[in-house]
């Protein structure tokens, strides 16, 4: 158990006490108890898949103030996992939509919005005065930030992760247990990293892990029970399966180690490669310029470096599927003279294979700036989106 320095606690009125009945009747909770999580200041980072069900537990426990940080719009997509958002939201601010939502849950909540991306410049003030933070981000240079500034600012940082069928949880809290760099002390290369959108996510996934994490959350402001510090839970939904490992605090981590070298808050996106150089216009088209290329006497071979599942939703005519991963595989498959552009869902993969491509001897291969998205936008309007 750890225990937190008990706030001045506030009271709670007849409703409050009609409204949490059940936790009062938890001896590990109590009035107390629900008077702490009264009390309690929690940041929730990201109202994606994590934060969705995250959100919406904390508010329903009664935690007296939500902070809620996101700067991204709700999109049919997310539908599928995040489960805060409603149809009826897409296109509007994620945050204007879980305020509508947590309010309707529970009014009785504090709610405090933070519109933008969280960065070096901003997360110390953002997290400033909150008590715990959930990262319910779902990239690496967020996570490493929200470690960071946590550390620094002496806040427990509850950390969740999913991908496809697999989640993790933990808890970094500097000097109770090892933080983020203990576990992972160098992000993955970039390009090795793969998004929802490419790798595919479990729907259900995101609402089992997220809730940990408000249950991880609630535990260490009541300082009920034993939180996941020094501990990483992995849960795998194909077998139904939790395992646990071990974590030990790095003695040479540059964060909370002896000698620690990290006193402020650094570029992430940098550190995580996440911020990949401007590409030379060389490298790219528009789906305008690839339209009148494809009409010459010459036209280049189109590389589509998507998945097999989002090939048969929509493809340029005449294109070839080679998925990213495979490419490696299909160079000597491929004219060294001959004439490429990569495509993909939005750009960022065909970047990725059109780099690879040019480095492994292929001189004239370009990638579709915006993908088959800007495609259907700018040249077929019947295209199928996704």
């Amino acid at each position: 158990m750890v225990t937190t320095a008990a706030p001045s606690l506030p009271g709670l009125s007849p409703e409050e006490r009609q409204r949490y009945a059940r936790h009062l009747a938890l001896p590990e909770v109590g009035a107390e108890g629900q008077r702490r999580l009264k009390a309690a200041r929690v940041l929730v980072v990201g109202l994606g898949g994590l934060g969705s069900p995250a959100a919406l537990y904390l508010a329903a426990a009664g935690i007296g103030s939500i902070g809620l940080v996101d700067h991204d719009a709700v999109d049919l997509t997310n539908l599928q996992r995040q489960v805060l958002h409603g149809t009826s939201d897409v296109g509007r601010s994620k945050l204007a939509s879980a305020v509508d939502r947590l309010r309707d849950l529970n009014p009785l909540v504090r709610l405090t919005t933070h519109d933008a991306r969280l960065t070096a410049a901003n997360a110390l003030a953002t997290l400033q005065g909150y008590d715990v933070v959930l990262d319910g981000s779902d990239n690496f240079p967020t996570r490493y930030l929200v470690n960071d500034a946590c550390a620094l600012l002496g806040i427990p940082d509850v950390y969740g992760s999913i991908h496809r069928f697999e989640g993790q949880v933990s808890v970094f809290w500097k000097g109770h247990g090892p933080c983020y760099r203990c576990l992972y002390r160098d992000p993955p290369p970039a390009e090795l990293v793969p998004s929802c959108e490419a790798g595919g996510v479990l729907g259900v996934l995101p609402g089992i892990v997220g809730s940990l994490q408000a249950a991880e959350t609630i535990k260490i402001v009541l300082g009920a029970g034993d939180p996941l510090i020094g501990r990483l839970l992995l849960f795998d939904a194909l077998p139904m399966t939790f395992r646990e490992l071990a974590i030990d605090a790095d003695p040479s981590c540059p964060l909370c180690g002896a000698h620690p070298t990290i006193q402020s808050l650094i570029d992430y996106d940098a550190f995580c490669g996440a911020q990949s150089p401007k590409e030379p216009r060389s490298m790219e088209l528009s789906p305008l310029e690839l339209q009148s290329e494809l009409a010459g006497a010459k036209p280049p071979t189109i590389l589509d470096v998507r998945e097999e599942w989002e090939f048969e939703i929509a493809s340029i005519e005449g294109s070839t599927l080679i998925p990213l991963a495979t490419i490696p595989g299909m160079i000597p498959e491929l004219d060294p003279a001959g004439t490429y552009v990569t495509v993909c869902h939005k750009g960022a993969r065909s970047i990725q294979a059109a780099r690879f491509l040019k480095a492994s001897g292929i001189a004239d291969v370009r990638s579709l700036r915006g993908g088959i998205e800007a495609w259907a936008a700018e040249v077929d309007s019947g295209m199928e989106r996704y």
